[in-house]
């Protein structure tokens, strides 16, 4: 079961002005949740309806659309900005 993922307008904008190595592993993390939209590191927030993975210093926020088989990608910033 593959899921597609979308990147928001905010998540484009932060892979465009990271260095290469940094946004690779981003992209590479990011990958694994096509095949497994939980993966073992996933953490459900509360109050919300995403899901976070780890990549570093830096936290990509996701919802999970089983329905539509896709994940969208909402945000992704260092610890201390990304749950603001």
């Amino acid at each position: 079961m593959m899921f597609n993922l979308f990147f928001s307008n905010q998540v484009k904008k932060f892979l465009k002005n990271i260095d290469n190595i940094t946004k690779q592993r981003i992209l590479n993390k990011m990958e694994l949740l096509k095949q497994d939209p939980i993966i073992t590191d996933s953490k459900k927030l509360k109050d919300r309806n995403l899901f976070r993975i780890r990549v570093g210093n830096f936290r990509v926020l996701y919802e999970i659309d089983y329905s539509k088989k896709f994940i969208g990608i909402v945000k992704i910033d260092k610890r201390a900005k990304v749950y603001n």
